[in-house]
């Protein structure tokens, strides 16, 4: 029996597990004091990279050369990657999907900066959909302001949205609150907040006022937990 699990390695670093298949989410291990893997010791089928900055890009470049694994960024960001030595990519740009043997990534907008630690453009930041099935499609917001379009992500019914908590380089817990209510998930999950000073953040207060109010099923894990689904 496969695993189905969605396993936080501290701040945006995710790892989702269905039917056999292993897809890491922005891959910063190495220097993050909130991980609970290493960059050696992470298996991995997939790669999603949201954008160039440190915190997000991390470990991507060695992950992928030790284990094979396919890496979906955005086109400039996946150029790059190329130029690092990385062979298997899928470039895409917001707005469009790919289908993958284990079901369909599109690539959704985030407002955010991007920039390769080498300081070369990356282009525009962005979140994911992933999804398995029409009844378990799962939002990775990735590092972004609010913005009103992410109400049109409610027509997808979203099974699980993965938000950012942390504010002062992303949404805050009144922002999350809000995009809440217009993504409408069946669960949410919050990320990039408490790894440092700056993005400390009282996580049960915000499971609390989640709950009260908007009624959706709020999950908070520590780093390294899994929730199991």
């Amino acid at each position: 029996m496969h695993e189905n699990s969605l396993q936080w390695l501290g701040h945006n670093a995710w790892l989702l597990r269905h039917a056999g298949v292993r897809i890491l989410v922005d891959p910063y291990l190495t220097d993050n004091p909130k991980a609970t893997v290493t960059a050696e010791d992470v298996g991995v089928d997939y790669v999603l990279v949201s954008h160039g900055h440190a915190d997000h890009l991390g470990d991507t470049v060695p992950i992928a050369r030790r284990t094979g694994a396919m890496v979906v960024a955005i086109a400039e960001i996946a150029g790059w990657l190329k130029g690092q030595g990385v062979e298997k990519v899928i470039s895409m740009n917001i707005g469009g999907g790919v289908k993958l043997p284990f079901g369909r990534v599109e690539m959704t907008p985030a407002l955010h900066s991007s920039t390769m630690p080498d300081g070369t453009p990356g282009g525009n930041a962005c979140g994911f959909l992933v999804g398995f099935s029409p009844e378990k499609v799962f939002y990775f917001a990735c590092d972004t302001g609010l913005f009103l379009d992410m109400q049109l992500l409610a027509k997808r019914k979203i099974f699980a949205a993965i938000l950012p908590i942390g504010d002062v380089f992303t949404m805050g817990p009144e922002e999350s609150l809000e995009a809440i209510r217009m993504i409408r998930p069946k669960v949410v999950l919050p990320c990039h907040f408490n790894t440092w000073k700056p993005i400390v953040q009282d996580v049960e207060v915000w499971k609390d006022r989640v709950t009260r109010e908007t009624g959706v099923k709020a999950v908070v894990l520590e780093p390294g937990e899994k929730w199991e689904w």
